[in-house]
């Protein structure tokens, strides 16, 4: 805030309290236009054509792989917009957290209960399962894809370590003869990464089967017969990859959220939230009116014995953040200022510094569009398929709320929508079952809570998804 000069009125300057560079402004980053912008251009402008780009891994060997989007930065465009939107912020914070749900469990087939093998257990506890399935369920709703590594033991008889590859890290190798092979991870967002790791890719359908056919466990359609010796393979780490079908994706699946930036609603709320930010600022401080009378700087100069021009000037300036302080400084509530007068030979009274309130009634400022910002916000949550009163983007009394049961309600069919992510992302889990020969008695489930009515005297229940 500066105390700028507006014109004059007979012996008095007239001031006002303005924001830094409101008048005469010759900073485009900080001007209305540029803090406005334009449309968000997000999209793949050049369909079908691909651009294979070259990386070399840590061995030392040249690949080629297929970049995410069309400057391969899409997930870090994704990753900006979101974090730059308050509600689609929270709305992804909802929607990974009821995906979620009770979290991934190894169950008994028999009784359907969380088993207490301890094999499984241990297996659980040296991979941190409940976050590795977090991760997971925040790739999914992000970029519609999870990347998981799996690691055999040295002998290969059995996986014993998984973990998760953040999907905005990874890419996918060019593929030979309609066939991916190679998984990449490292960080893209630079135009040469240095440090890429390389992880053979499982089939993305049959993963399972796939892995089965390197290790020599079962039949090689190419050749007909199990593979032995040296057409085993020694790679002991690969990666599954599980990913949500859209319509008329390649490598990459592109989420339908995304339509959300080729409609102009992220816009909208965008500039909403920037033209009420500017009207306050621009409207709430001007609201004061001061007058100071010419001699007043020269007078209090020179009370104080201040000579120095160079020191009168820094004399002026510290008075005028004084008075800038006074008026809008919340600490100096109930304070007041002391100026003096004199009374000219009319017998008129001059005084030396005078504030005016300008403001009408109290009018609050900012208070437009706020339909309009509700709506935008309605848009928004509705392109992620939440609803507005489950996460708040729409409070009061006033703005429809619906009653406890409608929210337990769509609370329990939100988590319900989200049944074949949750049954896909939990496909490395069957691999890990299947492949150590644990699946005749246990499965993998991720149940979902659900809310209850008090009649039932608990707050929620467990209902399980399926038993596969």
């Amino acid at each position: 805030m500066t105390l700028q000069k507006i014109g004059s009125r007979g012996d008095f300057d007239r001031y006002m309290v303005l924001p830094g560079g409101a008048i005469g402004a010759t900073n485009a980053a900080a001007s209305i236009n540029s803090q406005y912008g334009g449309d968000t251009i997000f999209d793949e402008e050049d369909g079908c054509i691909i651009q294979y780009r070259p990386v070399t891994v840590r061995n030392g060997v040249k690949r080629y792989y297929v970049p995410y989007g069309p400057d391969d930065e899409l997930p870090y465009h994704v990753q900006e917009l979101i974090g730059k939107n308050i509600v689609m912020s929270q709305c992804q914070s909802y929607n990974t957290l009821s995906l979620y749900g009770k979290g991934v469990r190894f169950v008994d087939r028999a009784t359907g209960k969380d088993t207490q093998d301890p094999d499984i257990r241990a297996f659980c506890l040296d991979n941190s399962l409940h976050e590795q399935f977090l991760e997971q369920a925040t790739d999914m709703m992000y970029y519609y894809w999870t990347v998981s590594v799996i690691e055999l033991c040295r002998d290969g008889s059995k996986i014993v370590n998984i973990r998760h590859k953040e999907a905005c890290y990874c890419r996918l190798e060019k593929p030979e003869h309609g066939r991916i092979k190679h998984l990449f991870y490292g960080n893209f967002r630079r135009q040469n990464p240095t440090r890429v790791d390389e992880y053979p890719l499982l089939d993305l359908m049959n993963p399972l089967g796939d892995l089965m056919v390197r290790i020599g466990r079962a039949v090689d359609p190419a050749m007909g017969r199990k593979r032995t010796g040296k057409e085993i393979t020694k790679d002991r780490i690969f990666a599954v990859v599980s990913r949500m079908p859209t319509p008329g994706y390649q490598f990459y699946p592109i989420p339908y959220y995304f339509s959300v930036w080729r409609d102009a609603w992220y816009d909208i709320y965008r500039l909403i939230g920037i033209g009420k930010r500017y009207m306050i600022k621009n409207t709430s401080a001007p609201r004061i009116q001061i007058e100071i009378h010419k001699d007043y700087w020269m007078n209090l100069c020179d009370e104080e014995n201040i000579i120095d021009e160079d020191e009168r000037k820094r004399r002026v300036m510290k008075e005028k953040q004084d008075i800038i302080d006074f008026v809008c400084g919340p600490e100096n509530a109930g304070k007041g200022l002391i100026t003096g007068y004199y009374v000219d030979p009319n017998g008129k009274e001059n005084r030396m510094i005078r504030i005016i309130n300008l403001n009408e009634g109290n009018k609050k400022e900012g208070g437009d569009w706020s339909d309009d910002m509700q709506e935008a916000a309605n848009v928004l949550c509705f392109a992620l398929g939440v609803h507005p009163n489950l996460i708040g983007a729409t409070p009061g009394k006033s703005q429809m709320n619906n009653s406890g049961s409608d929210k337990r309600e769509l609370a329990t069919l939100k988590q319900m929508q989200q049944t074949p992510y949750r049954e896909i992302m939990l496909k490395p889990y069957h691999v890990v079952l299947h492949y150590n020969g644990l699946a005749d008695k246990f499965t993998v489930d991720c149940p979902i809570m659900q809310l209850t009515t008090l009649d039932k005297n608990k707050d929620m229940e467990e209902s399980r998804t399926h038993d596969s």
